[in-house]
């Protein structure tokens, strides 16, 4: 699977559908908040949509159905949550900072991991990855699908240089080790199905101390 620096327009469009997982739209939700020409693509597709329902014919609705339907809008609002947890982090970008976020753990020389609570469905989650400017993350694939889109910094693999607003699909066809290539850190958003996959015997032999 090739990598991209914007979702493809298959993930866009369950995006804007809703149909896209938990954890993979705050992702894209991200490289939106950071790429406005994506996000223009994404309301045309929305407009598209929009307009392909309208000229369809209506069709019968169960009584049940609607029903049960009046019955919620007429229900009283739930009461609104906070706007921020306390320990979210406002200077990210708007659809991550929200969210509450686990303490920064150690993956390797330079490289930290954090989660972001409350995004976990299955074995999917988002976490936050910071890595020092000079330093790569340990080589390895994965055991699903990792989206990933960069929030400051810059980092090279094979496929080229990935820099803000970026973002990269990787699947377990993929093996990489980014490097950061910025002068500042890199910071990146992912969503990681599984865990990473380190080869080789050195790999294995590192496998329990580097866990997402």
């Amino acid at each position: 699977m090739s990598l991209r620096r914007q979702p493809s327009e298959e993930q866009l469009l369950a995006y804007t559908a809703g149909t896209l997982s938990f954890p993979e739209a705050i992702v894209v939700a991200t490289h939106l908040s950071l790429r406005p020409e994506t996000r223009a693509w994404t309301e045309l597709a929305t407009a598209v949509g929009g307009a392909v329902l309208e000229d369809q014919a209506p069709s019968p609705i169960d009584a049940g159905v609607r029903d049960d339907l009046l019955s919620r809008l007429d229900a009283p609002a739930a009461p609104q949550a906070a706007a921020r947890p306390p320990t979210a982090d406002a200077a990210l970008p708007a659809p991550l900072d929200r969210f509450a976020l686990g303490p920064w753990r150690w993956l390797g020389p330079g490289v930290q991991v954090r989660d972001v609570l409350g995004t976990k469905v299955g074995d999917c989650r988002v976490i936050l990855l910071k890595i020092a400017s000079g330093q790569s993350t340990p080589l390895h694939t994965h055991q699903g699908v990792e989206l990933t889109c960069v929030i400051d910094g810059a980092y090279e693999t094979h496929d080229g240089v990935f820099a803000r607003g970026d973002f990269e699909d990787a699947d377990p066809n993929v093996t990489h080790q980014p490097r950061v290539v910025s002068k500042e850190p890199c910071l990146c958003v992912a969503a990681l199905d599984g865990q990473i996959r380190l080869p080789g015997m050195l790999g294995r032999l590192l496998a329990p101390f580097v866990r997402l």
